[in-house]
Formats: C-alpha cells, structure tokens, sequence
C-alpha cells in the first residue's frame, strides 16, 4: 500500500485527527504506532462515538481510547489465514506486520474476498534439466513431475493466480515443447502465459535478457521446482515499502556439526561446544526485482542470479531479504520429490 502513511497516528494525537484520518481514507481504521512505526494498536469510529459518550472532548487525545490488542497478521501469513482471522475476529481491516512489528500493510477483508489482479509479471524458470532426479527427467522436464495430482508447474501458477498475479512468463530450454503443449496461452488455467525460449543455457538471471516487452511494475522471478505457500501480495507489498531495487526470499537453514568444536588459543584449550548447530540464511529461489534490474543483466551470457545480486550489492544498490516461514521445498533430488508428495495435499488444495 503505498499511501500507507495516510493511515498512521501517534498515541499522543487528538481525536479530532483520528476521526480525520478515518474519515479521509479508504479504510474504516487508523493505525496508531511508535515513532519507528511500529505498530501500538488500531482505532475505529466506534471507538470514537463511544469515547465521546462517555464525555471525551475532540480536543483530547486518543492514549486511553484506542485499542492496545488489536488482530494482527505477519507479513508471512497466507491469504486464507488472513481471511480466517478476520472473519473469526470479526473485522474487515487487520494490520500486516513483520518480525519487528512494523506495520507495513493494511489488508481489507473485502478485498481478499473479492481478488484482485496485479499487473506485475511472474516470470517462472522451467528449463533446467533435472539432471538430480533422474531418470525421472528422462522423459519429462522436471516442471511437469505431478506432486499431487497435477504439475509442480501448475501448481506454482495457481497460487501466484490465487494473489491476482495473472501475467506468466515462462522461460523454458530442456524439454520445452512439453511445457507449452501442455500450458499453452495460459487460458485454461485462467491467466495469460508467454514464453521466454533460450537456445542455449543463460542462468536464473540471464534468462531474463530475453524479455522484449516493457516491463514497468516490479516483477517476480522463480525456480520452477519450487513448492511453497508464502503470500505473494505481502512480498510485493515488502519489496515496495522497502524501495528496494531487489528483494531475495531467504530460508533458515540449519547444521548440526557432528563433533565437539574445541576453541583454540595459543595453542591452550579455552572451551568445548559439543555439537553446536549453525545457522544460516539461504537462497529461497523467489525473488521481486525492479525494472531498473534489467539494466545490469549481459546480454546472450549465461549469468545466475547469485551474481546478479553480488553485481547490486557491489553497486551499492538496496537489496532486502524476504524471511519465508510458511512451507518451503526445492524438489532437488528424488528424497525431495518423494518429500513433496508425502505432505502435499497437508498443505495444498487437491
């Protein structure tokens, strides 16, 4: 939301602002937050009219009127969980949040249930050659093995589809008649695809040379071997609040080192870390990134998209990282792909 600020109030504000800010925007809230922006809690109309019934003057201010406990959903929440909150809690606008409890959204209950469709691209990468999960990618691109009951690739379509993002770009290499056989236009699959074909291997990034049409809005790019339900709107959404040229999903991911890690000083033994675990933040394989992005990727050259961003952050250009909490799988090799089918209808709609 990028008039976000049209709907935030200090706890120190009169009424008299509260019910102006209500009264002026499109939601039926004011969020009321900490010079940081994090979030203290929400006020409505109602909360005013029954302020001022019981004999609160305009003058006054909101710090023992508005509500401190207000519904809230994270940034990482899905669409369905979103709604279910809402309509359980009985309200139609519920603050976004993220880990530090930043507001960084309003999400409308009438407009979830409505949907809406986003102009922004998605541009899924579908021409590797699954060469880990042979031989199961002898004969089929990897982006066709069923998980389920249908595609790996149909699936990721149908839930960017769920968020309104209908514009589907595919680039394809290994097997790619099979693909646009089976997705053609997109049309029975309710949105429009194109497709990106590379003669040769250009990368994660390089592919992305070979767009042709003019892309405006910040546009996603995935691996097509990716199973996950993070809410696509809320990383548009981030990406934006950010003014970021470039956003990186990131997964924790931890190890165990199976030994007892001894520190060393001067040859003296200082301590003993029996098995300690590391963690570490990884390459999700989603990204958002600006048009701009586009500028800073070789032509005909294959260049991924680890490289792309060393190239941004070399650049000294902001670049931000995307936590995903939700469900997140690379089906990289068969364990994943037997993985995936084990807990796929626990987390997706057959």
């Amino acid at each position: 939301m990028n008039n976000l600020k049209d709907f935030l109030i200090y706890e120190n504000v009169s009424i008299k602002k509260a019910l102006e800010v209500i009264d002026n925007g499109s939601m039926r809230i004011a969020i009321v937050v900490d010079n940081s922006n994090r979030l203290l809690g929400i006020i409505n109309d109602g909360d005013i009219r029954r302020a001022l019934l019981k004999g609160y003057s305009l003058n006054m201010s909101i710090i023992d009127i508005y509500q401190r406990n207000p519904s809230v959903c994270k940034i990482t929440d899905t669409k369905e969980h979103i709604i279910k909150t809402a309509i359980k809690n009985k309200v139609y606008q519920i603050p976004i949040i993220n880990e530090s409890n930043i507001v960084v959204y309003i999400e409308d209950l009438a407009t979830l249930l409505s949907g809406r469709i986003r102009k922004n691209k998605v541009v899924i990468m579908a021409g590797g050659l699954g060469t880990r999960l042979k031989p199961l990618t002898d004969d089929i691109p990897k982006p066709l093995l069923k998980v389920g009951s249908k595609p790996i690739l149909e699936t990721i379509i149908e839930n960017f589809a769920n968020y309104g993002f209908k514009e589907i770009v595919i680039s394809v290499n290994y097997k790619a008649n099979m693909i646009k056989e089976y997705f053609k236009d997109g049309s029975d699959f309710g949105v429009k695809i194109s497709y990106l074909e590379e003669d040769k291997r250009l990368g994660t990034a390089g592919a992305l040379s070979l767009i042709k049409e003019e892309i405006k809005e910040p546009f996603f790019v995935m691996n097509g071997d990716l199973l996950t339900n993070i809410n696509f709107e809320h990383l548009l959404n981030f990406h934006l609040s950010g003014n970021s040229i470039a956003t990186m999903c990131v997964r924790e991911y931890e190890y165990q080192i199976p030994y007892g890690v001894i520190q060393i000083e001067k040859d003296e033994i200082r301590a003993i870390e029996e098995k300690p675990i590391n963690k570490f933040f990884v390459n999700a394989g989603i990204y958002l990134l600006s048009n701009k992005v586009l500028n800073y990727i070789p032509k005909d050259t294959f260049y991924d998209m680890p490289t792309l961003f060393q190239k941004l952050i070399n650049e000294e250009l902001r670049i931000l990282s995307f936590p995903i909490h939700e469900y997140w799988l690379d089906i990289g090799r068969i364990v994943d792909y037997e993985r995936a089918n084990d807990e796929y209808s626990n987390v997706f709609k057959e």
